[in-house]
This record gives structure tokens, sequence and C-alpha cells, in this order.
């Protein structure tokens, strides 16, 4: 596979899972409505897909040794991906009960940053445990810091708004 297509993909990938699984616990926490969550999932399939791959752009117009043609592919497919996967979250949002649905939601994020982490460590050569636990270690510290930010900010303005 081409490293502009790899470089979308993967950046899509591990940007729609973390962005998506924050929002999604932020906003449970904050407000326990499942259409606020169902609304954060697709606002982010679109409009954090646009900024991540505006940004994915702008990263690799910015080398030297990229061509006009790999800066597209990488940005197309970084925007695709995320869009897409960011997408696959609503499943259990429409299928189980919104508490089922964030358990769900980890699960199937956690796996999928899981099995590219372990791909990525196979190919480099590096201990599989070692990629795979520093990346569900940084996931579990942005649900983690989310989750008790949507408390804070459910107990801080609950009653103003």
């Amino acid at each position: 596979m081409r490293a502009s297509y790899l470089k979308g993909i993967m950046f899509g990938l591990t940007s729609g899972t973390i962005t998506t699984l924050g929002m999604m616990v932020g906003l449970h926490s904050g407000t326990h409505s499942k259409l606020a969550v169902l609304g954060g999932v697709i606002t982010i399939a679109i409009a954090d897909a646009f900024s991540d791959s505006l940004g994915i752009h702008i990263s690799e117009e910015a080398d030297k040794n990229k061509t006009h043609k790999e800066v597209w592919e990488a940005t197309i497919t970084a925007f695709l991906t995320k869009f897409f996967f960011a997408l696959t979250f609503i499943v259990p949002l429409l299928l189980l009960t919104l508490n089922e649905a964030i358990i769900a939601g980890v699960i199937w994020g956690m796996a999928t940053l899981g099995l590219i982490s372990f791909l990525m460590a196979r190919d480099k050569k590096e201990p599989a445990w070692k990629v795979m636990g520093e990346h569900w270690l940084i996931a579990i510290l942005v649900i983690a810091t989310t989750h008790y930010v949507g408390e804070w900010i459910a107990l801080t303005f609950g009653t103003i708004i």
C-alpha cells in the first residue's frame, strides 16, 4: 500500500477512535442524553473529519518530499477513513441503551486501536505489547478525562443552562 494511503488510514482510524470516544464519554457523563451523544458523533464525523484532513493536507504540503498527488491521497484517505469510522459508533447508539452503547463504543474503539497498534508494531518489528499498551494508555487517559470533565460541566453548569 502506498505510504500516503496508509498515513491517511492510520491517522483517520486513530483520530476517529480517540476523538469520537472522548466526545461520546464526555457528552454521556455531562448530559445522559442519547440525542446529544448521537448528534455529537455525527458532528465529529463531519466537522472533525474535515478539520483533520486539512491538518494532514497542510502537514503533507509542508514536506518538500511529497508530491501533489501524495498530498491529496493522504488528505482524501484521512477524511474518508475518519468520516466513515466515526459513523460506526452510531450503530450501538441505535441498537442499545445509552449506557450499553457507551460500553460497546469503548470496546469497539479499544479493539480497533489495539488492532492497528498490533499491525504497526509487527510491521516495525517492535514488541506489540509496548505499542498497544502505549496507545491504550493514551486512549484511557482521554476517556477518563472527558468523563470527569463531562461530570464537572454537568455539576457546574447544569443548573444554569
